[in-house]
Formats: C-alpha cells, structure tokens, sequence
C-alpha cells in the first residue's frame, strides 16, 4: 500500500495525544515512514465514527482517532503499533481496528497474530478480550524515560 505524508501527518497526530512519553513507545516520524516503505508493513486509520479509512482522504479536516501498523510475514502478523486518542476512548475503536488487523491479516494468508507490550500496560485488557493470550516475556527490554527497566511480555493469537 502505498503511504501519502497526509497518512503519516494523521499516524504522528494521534501518537503524540496517544501516547505517555514516560514509557517512551511512541515511534518518531522517521521509524513510521521507514516502516511504512516497506511493502509488508501495513497502516490503517480510524475516523471517531469507527470507520475503518485505509487513506486520508476520507477525513476533511478532521483528524484521525486512531490507527494501527501492523507487519507481515509468511503465515504471521506482527500488531506494531496501536493507539486511539484519549478523547475517544471507550468507543470500541481499538476493537475496531484489531478486527479488521484480524481480517486483512487472514486475507494476507496468516494464521497468527503477535504483539509485545510492557508489563502494566492498561492495552492487556483489550488485548484478552479480543483472544490474545500471552505467551513469553522479557525481562527488563524495556527502559522508561527514567531509567527504570520493564518487561515486555509477547502475546500470540490464531486467526
């Protein structure tokens, strides 16, 4: 799929509102844009009605309230990244958006999907609600903006 600067513009606004830089696992535009050039990396964006937009066109002024980035490989999905606006949580918006990661990951021939997340991460809850079960841990891969160390723990789900 090919990624306009309009889309990415969209992917950085909601990151910024999205995302507590204590935790720093927000990307800078240059990881977003170097991902996204590559054919097996996937974006998806969401308007606040739920409407699942796969180009910026579709927002007239209005900015996205979410998005997801996902890669794929042979047989397998990785979920990258996940974020919806504060101001519109509680919509199933997320859910939305795993859903349709669900459906297109099927539709690119997967039969898993993965994602890592730090411990403590309030996500788990929409992560078990939609299937994923965890699977493994690293101890202390993560580091906070003060210097802390928190493990990661990978979740799996099969599609």
């Amino acid at each position: 799929m090919s990624v306009s600067t309009c889309q990415i513009d969209h992917i950085m606004d909601v990151m910024a509102a999205a995302f507590d830089p204590a935790y720093g696992e927000a990307w800078n535009r240059r990881q977003v844009t170097d991902a996204l050039s590559m054919p097996s990396t996937h974006a998806v964006l969401v308007d606040s009605e739920g409407v699942i937009v796969e180009g910026p066109e579709h927002f007239n002024g209005e900015g996205a309230a979410g998005f997801v980035l996902t890669r794929s490989a042979p047989g397998e999905e990785e979920l990258l990244l996940i974020a919806v606006r504060p101001d519109y949580r509680g919509r199933g918006l997320a859910k939305s958006l795993i859903d349709h990661l669900f459906l297109s990951a099927r539709q690119r021939g997967a039969e898993r999907v993965f994602l890592e997340m730090r411990r403590g991460n309030p996500a788990i809850h929409l992560y078990e609600k939609v299937g994923f079960e965890p699977i493994g841990e690293r101890p202390k891969y993560y580091r906070l903006e003060n210097g802390e160390r928190i493990d990661a723990i990978t979740f799996g789900r099969t599609i």
